[in-house]
């Protein structure tokens, strides 16, 4: 479970990658031919070391530290630097980068089991790295051959960082009301304008940094239609790749923040002096469009970020009940000489520790098998199964986003809980997690916006062919297991909430139908988290098939056919732990969560619109 203080769960990891997804399928194909089994665990072995010995000690230190400005300049917690090369020095940047531009070439599904733990190790370092990611494949994706050449591989080896520049004063979530200025002059635009709440947006781990910024040109139509995105480095380069004079980009000051407090927050000023240089990616006017084709990547991450830190939670929450002790059984609470025992022998403690758990291993399958999607859309030779795969992802990304990161907040509130007291207090960590999660419900679009693209964009896109494609898969999975011996009456109550998830579905297109858009407007976040609790449900299930059969092919080599004997092989051997574990997780979601559906389903569909009739006067 754990290397050193830093907890991992490897065991959860590799069944998901291997016992059911079955990964190395992608081995088969000319992409991925030079990787199998092996080598997909050396690397995670390699990025589990890497994120125990390396970052995991910054995390606390880094949010003590904390950024600094000071005249202009941005420095980094200490530690970050010696960090920040050895991650380099892995290729970590460009883990499941093609390997023609520079990067290791891993499946997206293995790429991502690594980010886990790096992420969870300390979040604010893999910002730096992260964002960089992201910048460079908006060049490699759109760029000239001329700028490909420049940035990406000092980018990919880390030794350039980027970042994404979006957010203005007066355009959050508004994208659309950016107002940064792009005036054409020869082969470059002057760019002039502000940019806030930059992650990573200036800091001293490298001599330059390359800003997407999304701009606007000269007589662009308003709206979002009208924004163009540019390459906009810090220092200007000249054409062999040296560093030239610095291109009037500008860090204004940095934000005061409630978490993530080793990853810089900018306000970033560009051409206070008339003199800021972008070079253009795409054509004017395309800035969304290229955006857009990369924010499944961008949401996939912060689910990620979302997920690993509420797992951590869970895990932390776990190891602190077996150890604390506390109180005695309650079953003989009126004796005082009776022996005190753990925490984890108190129910109330066992339901937190449970439901963090079902949790934690359904948002790993949710966010493992939407990488694996995305993998295998890369290698299928058939049109169709490419189809699908890019369709499930699509519809699943906000799902992802949103009710992942969501979760993952009531995860760490719930660690803090198992904790008592000492949970609230700094000398334990699961008080910084909870503070460094709640930026994932919000930032790379808030979760409010996802389940608006959910119910607005996704539900009727290509004529609802995505959540077709994804019913037909559940409704094959309820028919092929209904009848299963244990597991039937439980795959049974997945149908049942489907259907709700469904009807609910209709209720919104008839209600817009009849013109009134604000209805589903208003009740989109409880149906994304309708659909996130059916499809967790559906995987932890899943899963639950291939542990039960396993379970018992450890129990008939043991003989053991009796409870006492079975549970006696539980105690004594990891993998029919780790098996009982996974199914009893899944049994308790399906019958404590799972029927919440049902009583969201009978909400919206109630109809009340107070929240939308009450006048503002009277909030």
């Amino acid at each position: 479970m754990s290397n050193g203080t830093f907890p991992i769960n490897m065991r959860d990891m590799k069944f998901i990658l291997y016992e059911w997804l079955g990964i190395e399928r992608l081995c088969q194909f000319e992409k991925f031919k030079d990787y199998s089994r092996e080598t997909f665990d050396m690397v995670l072995d390699q990025a589990a070391q890497l994120s125990a010995e390396v970052i995991a000690p910054l995390n606390s230190a880094s949010d003590k530290e904390g950024c600094t400005y000071e005249k202009g300049k941005v420095k980094v917690p200490e530690g970050f630097h010696d960090a920040f090369k050895k991650y380099c020095e892995g290729g970590w940047i460009a883990a499941s980068v093609d390997a023609e531009a520079g990067g290791q070439g891993l499946p997206d599904s293995v790429a991502l089991a690594a980010a886990e733990m790096f992420v969870g190790a300390c979040c604010s370092f893999t910002t730096y790295p992260g964002l960089t990611r992201g910048c460079a494949n908006l060049i490699e994706s759109f760029g000239t051959p001329e700028q490909k050449k420049i940035y990406l591989e000092k980018m990919y080896a880390g030794e350039w960082t980027g970042t994404m520049c979006l957010t203005e004063p007066q355009a959050g979530s508004a994208v659309g009301d950016v107002k940064c200025a792009a005036k054409k002059e020869g082969d470059h635009y002057l760019i002039q304008g502000t940019k806030i709440f930059i992650t990573a947006g200036d800091h001293n781990l490298t001599p330059n940094i390359i800003h997407a910024v999304l701009a606007r040109t000269e007589n662009a139509p308003p709206g979002i239609k009208g924004l163009s995105l540019f390459i906009v480095p810090k220092v200007r380069v000249h054409a062999d790749g040296s560093l030239g004079d610095p291109n009037d980009v500008n860090c204004g000051g940095i934000e005061h923040k409630m978490g993530l407090k080793g990853s810089a927050t900018c306000t970033l000023n560009f051409g206070d002096e008339g003199k800021c240089h972008g070079y253009i990616l795409g054509q004017e006017g395309q800035g969304i469009q290229l955006m857009f084709q990369m924010m499944n990547e961008a949401r996939l991450g912060v689910g990620l970020q979302g997920f690993a830190l509420g797992n951590l939670a869970y895990l932390y929450a776990l190891k602190y009940a077996k150890e604390r002790v506390q109180g005695v059984d309650i079953r003989k609470m009126k004796d005082p000489l009776a022996p005190r025992v753990t925490i984890i022998n108190h129910p109330d403690v066992r339901r937190m520790l449970i439901t963090m758990k079902a949790y934690a291993e359904g948002l790993r399958a949710l966010i493992y098998k939407t990488a694996y999607y995305s993998d295998l859309a890369k290698v299928a030779t058939d049109p169709k199964e490419k189809e699908t795969c890019e369709n499930t992802i699509d519809l699943l990304i906000p799902v992802v986003k949103a009710y992942s990161t969501d979760i993952a907040f009531r995860m760490t509130e719930w660690a803090i809980q198992v904790h008592g007291g000492y949970g609230y207090c700094g000398e334990y960590p699961v008080e910084q997690l909870c503070r460094d999660v709640k930026i994932t419900s919000i930032y790379e679009g808030t979760n409010g916006i996802q389940a608006m693209d959910l119910v607005g964009r996704k539900l009727s896109l290509k004529k609802g062919a995505l959540v077709m494609g994804w019913m037909k898969e559940i409704n094959e999975f309820v028919e092929k297991h209904k009848g299963h011996p244990t597991l039937g009456p439980y795959v049974t109550q997945l149908e049942q909430a489907k259907n709700s998830l469904v009807s609910t579905a209709m209720h919104f297109a008839k209600s817009a139908a009849s013109g009134d858009p604000l209805y589903p407007m208003l009740q989109c976040v409880p149906f994304l988290e309708m659909f996130g609790e059916v499809q967790i449900a559906y995987l932890l299930l899943d899963q639950s098939l291939v542990a039960k059969e396993k379970l018992q092919a450890l129990f008939d080599k043991a003989g053991a056919t009796t409870p006492e004997a079975q549970a006696k092989v539980i105690d004594d051997q990891a993998d029919a732990a780790y098996y009982s574990g996974k199914v009893c997780a899944t049994e308790f979601f399906v019958t404590n969560i799972l029927p919440q559906v049902q009583a969201k389903a009978a909400t919206v569909m109630g109809g009340n619109r107070s929240a939308l009739t009450i006048q503002e006067a009277a909030f």
